[in-house]
């Protein structure tokens, strides 16, 4: 049997008509840059987290910069108030994230100051947070990694003790609720990607920025088309960070399933940790009581790796690593002077994290067959 990791055809096949009248809806009209179809997407999913706001944007990786940016974040704030040549920024992040969280920062002109996460849960650990808090530290980004939400109760304690932002990376936890709320409106802003293989996915590059603070928004809608809300006036300097119109058509559509592929996702990962649960040379990911988990990623721990990869791979079954190496030991972050051992639950968890397939379209037979060729792995040792 062919498993795949991710199955956005069969997804495609299921909303083809809609998604092709929108599409085809935005070629008539010739309106191709945040149109009238990128608006009503921005409506809809700020509605959906009860928010006041939602900036649709051209990537979950322009949204993290343009937050940073406009938050007064690293070069831009230092220009405005007068500050060059000062030390910069800094700005608390996961060490255990995908690189767009970070070189963000350090393109905004600010230094990323890694946590270590917690165990069970992935997540930045709210316990190791202000021992790297320093006289520069301007925000808390919080990651809610694989889809489940981190804790953000003790997190914006420590922020308000200490007169910080917070930002909230969503990009892998579309739809995910913390003590019963949406995340993404607890932070001063939140950012998203709809990267195609996201729980809600574009077909193309898109993303957006979420916030409840009106002066905020106005800043950010002139930051997202070149510092200007009226062409060709422009009251700061910004960027090109505008979403496409079919982008927000193909969004639009998509929102309307997410909680039903949410509960899809949820179904499989029951079944995963119901059969896998029973196999001691596995650990299954846990979801925190405070926490309602959406599965981007199904991440399981397993000593020799790279051994189950082959064996699943001849047997037809797609995996991932989300993330073979923590931040603190890439090349790209040398300069910051981390060696082996700095972080130490990153650095294991990294050489054991395994992820499964997982999409809500999967069938119970093809879960029985990954766990069944996982156990069949473990019996022959």
């Amino acid at each position: 049997m062919k498993v795949p990791f991710l199955d956005l055809k069969t997804q495609y096949n299921l909303i083809k008509l809609e998604v092709q009248k929108e599409i085809n809806d935005v070629l008539e009209n010739t309106a191709y840059i945040c149109g009238k179809k990128v608006k009503a997407f921005e409506e809809a999913f700020a509605k959906h987290h009860n928010a006041k706001y939602f900036l649709g944007l051209s990537s979950g990786t322009d949204a993290l910069h343009q937050a940073y940016w406009c938050l007064g974040i690293g070069i831009g704030s230092q220009i405005e108030s007068g500050r060059l040549n000062q030390e910069p920024d800094e700005v608390i992040v996961p060490v255990n994230t995908y690189i767009a969280t970070t070189e963000t920062i350090t393109i905004a002109g600010a230094k990323p100051v890694f946590v270590d996460h917690e165990e069970d849960s992935f997540n930045i650990d709210p316990s190791k947070i202000e021992e790297r808090i320093t006289p520069r530290t301007k925000a808390i980004v919080v990651v809610h990694l694989y889809g489940q939400p981190a804790n953000m109760n003790s997190i914006l304690e420590i922020a308000q003790k200490h007169n910080l932002l917070v930002i909230e990376d969503c990009s892998q936890a579309h739809n995910a609720e913390y003590l019963g709320k949406k995340i993404g409106t607890f932070g001063k802003v939140s950012t998203f990607s709809f990267y195609p293989g996201k729980n809600l996915g574009a077909y193309g590059e898109a993303g957006g920025i979420m916030t409840n603070d009106d002066a905020f928004y106005q800043r950010m809608l002139r930051f997202r088309q070149h510092g200007a809300i009226v062409k060709y006036f422009h009251d700061i300097e910004g960027h090109n960070y505008r979403m496409e119109e079919i982008q927000g058509a193909v969004l639009n559509v998509k929102l309307k399933y997410l909680n039903h592929w949410t509960e899809g996702r949820r179904r499989v990962a029951v079944r995963y940790n119901e059969i896998l649960s029973n196999i001691n040379e596995v650990i299954t990911p846990k979801e925190n009581t405070y926490a309602k988990h959406v599965y981007h990623l199904f991440e399981i721990r397993v000593k020799e790796r790279e051994k189950i990869i082959k064996y699943l791979n001849e047997k037809g079954i797609d995996t991932g690593l989300h993330y073979p190496l923590p931040l603190h030991l890439q090349k790209a972050y040398k300069y910051l002077g981390h060696k082996e051992g700095d972080f130490p639950i990153a650095e294991k968890c990294c050489k054991e994290i395994l992820s499964l397939p997982i999409f809500p379209e999967m069938t119970d037979e093809q879960i029985q067959y990954v766990c069944s060729s996982i156990k069949s792995f473990f019996a022959k040792k």
